[in-house]
Parts: structure tokens; sequence; C-alpha cells
């Protein structure tokens, strides 16, 4: 009797400990850029697929109902589906509007205004596709305030205004997305595309609203190396102008490197944040071997944003 509890506690009771908290990474495979969604009762997770340039042909996306157990939806977009994209297929974004799925992603990871590629948008009737080209060329093509068209991110703001959030080479752009996503409204003076870069800014904006104040969030550093961060911003608008806070996502050499690029999601009704990003194993070397981890975010009493701990434990179970 003695032998048999014995070896209950020590096989068995952590393994039931274990399926408590979803574990970092929350899903196997090389993937980086990770956004993170709640449609409905379900919590979803679209990454990069992390791998060389001209193997980045695809998207898949996880989904979870509790943030332990993810389903994987393979090839939910393809290169077959957006004709002028043919490689670095990089960093989707999502939003709900009017009943459809838009994904916003980068393709080809152009260099020049020369070059085809830039930002893209695809559309589907359920959040796992198949998505379709929903304009047959990219929606921004050009360098526009010197901003690399990459790192999209769709922002849905009080008054249901839509925003496209984007840039890398140290340069981010905020535009006023028309009503079918299809183009840009003019701001009032004329102008279409607004730089908001603040200090340290390199890629992977999100952004989001919490008591009425917009928080601006990026990555910095290198993202092949271990020094790779988040760091924040506030303002009283989307627009800005947005002054650099600090770095609240970084890496812990006893467990992950490169933490970075990253995105937020909030149970509403529990009031708790989640902030889903990639980090790099300890002792990988290759810059595309990133995988996805899941942390929870905190506030203190100013509203400012807590450091996050990463963790290998991850987070506990939440059902929507």
């Amino acid at each position: 009797m003695k032998l048999n509890r014995f070896i209950f506690f020590l096989f068995v009771l952590p393994l039931f400990s274990q399926a408590q908290t979803s574990g970092n990474p929350i899903f196997p495979g090389w993937y980086a850029d990770p956004e993170a969604q709640i449609f409905g009762k379900t919590y979803w997770v679209y990454p990069t697929y992390s791998a060389k340039y001209k193997e980045q042909v695809f998207m898949d996306a996880f989904s979870s109902k509790d943030l332990i157990t993810w389903t994987k939806h393979e090839k939910i977009l393809d290169t077959s589906a957006i004709k002028w994209a043919s490689k670095a297929m990089w960093a989707p974004s999502i939003t709900k509007k009017d009943g459809k799925y838009y994904l916003f992603f980068g393709a080809n990871d152009i260099q020049s205004d020369k070059e085809i590629g830039g930002i893209g948008v695809a559309v589907a009737d359920k959040p796992d596709g198949p998505f379709k080209d929903h304009l047959g060329k990219p929606l921004i093509d050009k360098f526009y305030n010197k901003a690399q068209p990459i790192d999209q991110f769709v922002f849905k703001d009080k008054d249901n205004q839509y925003y496209l959030i984007y840039g890398g080479w140290s340069h981010c752009n905020i535009a006023k997305l028309n009503n079918d996503f299809t183009g840009f409204i003019p701001y009032a003076d004329g102008s279409t595309f607004k730089e908001i870069t603040p200090e340290g800014y390199v890629e992977g904006p999100f952004m989001f609203i919490r008591n009425g104040k917009y928080y601006f969030m990026w990555s910095e550093g290198g993202w092949t190396g271990p020094d790779y961060f988040v760091a924040y911003a506030m303002a009283d608008s989307p627009l800005g102008p947005f002054k650099r806070i600090g770095r609240i996502l970084k890496q812990d050499t006893t467990i992950a490197t490169g933490a970075g690029h990253h995105s937020v999601i909030h149970d509403a009704k529990k009031d708790l944040y989640y902030i889903v990003y990639h980090r790099r194993p300890l002792g990988e070397k290759d810059g595309n071997h990133r995988v996805t981890c899941i942390d929870e975010m905190s506030f203190d009493k100013d509203g400012l944003i807590n450091p996050v701990k990463i963790t290998k434990e991850g987070v506990k179970k939440n059902k929507l």
C-alpha cells in the first residue's frame, strides 16, 4: 500500500498538476509573431511559421477552449490563394467584421518600392478559413514614412473605427481603414499614413485600450538574437503622441532567450490579461527556432504594466 501511494505521488500527481497549466511553449513547432484573439468562447492564436523565408508560404492557426489543450488548423492560408506572394508570409493579424474574418499579413519581405509585396488582406467565413485574397494585390506595397510594410496589426477603436498599425525598419505608421478593408480613409489634414514611432521602436506593434488609455506596445532589438524585448507607451489617442515608458518583456537566461513580438488577450469577465509571445529555447542558435508561449500580464495601481515573468509553466486553465 505504501509503495502504491509512493508511486502515485511520484508519477501520477505531477502529471495531474501539469495538466492544470498550459506549459510553455503552448503547442509544438517553430512558430513566432503570434497574434492571439478571442472569438466567442474560443481562444485563437495566429503565428508566423518560423522557417527560412522561401519556406514561409503558408500559415497555420491554433484554437483552445481553456488555454491548455490546443487544436492545430493547418494551412488556413497559403500562397496558392495569394498569387502575388512567394515567400516570407509574416505576422498575421485578424479581426471579425460583419460576420467575416479578415486576416492581414505581410509577404515577400520587400526592400524597396520597386518590388512586389507588402501587406495583404485575406477573408473567410470562419476563423479557421480557408482564407482567400480580398484584393488580389497588396493593400500596402510602398515605404511610407520609411516604414517597411510588415508587422501589421488591425485595431478597432471605441468608435468602431478600424486602424492598421504597422511597420518595420524602426518606423511605425497608423492609417484609418475604410469600411470594407479595401483601402484607407485620409485624415482631416489630407494625409493617409501618420507616423507614431516612439523611442526604441523596431517592429511588432500592438495596441489595446484599458480604462480609457491607449497602450501602444512594440518590439525592440534584433529578432534573431537574445536581445529582443517588448516595450510600451501610453496616450489618450491612438495617434499618440506616445512616450516610451519602458520594457515589460525580456529574456530570462534560466528559461529562454529572445522574448518578443507579442499580442495581448483580455478575459473581460474575469479581468485577466495574457501576453502571447515568442521566445527561443535555451541552446538554440538558429534564428528561426522560435516557439509560442503565454504568461499572465498585470498592472500596478497607476495603470502601468508590471514586468512580465516568463515561465515554463505558462498559465492556468481558463474557460471563457
